[in-house]
């Protein structure tokens, strides 16, 4: 039975017409050339070429890498101090 509700619903949803796209587009963007198609070799060249990581990037990475670990250790302790848990917890009971 769920099956013909989603199937039902899906029938009815195709067969709406798409919204109106009149004045949506202004007339400037309506008379600006197509753009320019690239070739995709040289894309693909350019990414599949050797990095640039030289000992200047790499020491920053060490850096930034060595912040992030010790940003994470941090977040790993308690959210609650133990002396404010114990308090919470004196007067919950």
């Amino acid at each position: 039975m769920r099956a013909f509700m989603i199937l039902g619903l899906l029938t009815v949803t195709a067969c709406t017409q798409p919204p109106a796209m009149v004045g949506q587009i202004t007339p400037q963007a309506a008379a600006a050339p197509f753009p320019q198609l690239q070739p995709l070799a040289p894309l693909l060249a350019q990414a599949q070429a050797p990095g640039r990581v030289n000992a200047r990037t790499a020491a920053d990475l060490d850096d930034s890498a060595d912040r992030l670990r010790n940003r994470a250790a941090a977040l790993r302790g308690p959210v609650v101090a133990p002396e404010t848990r114990a308090r919470m917890q004196r007067n919950i009971r």
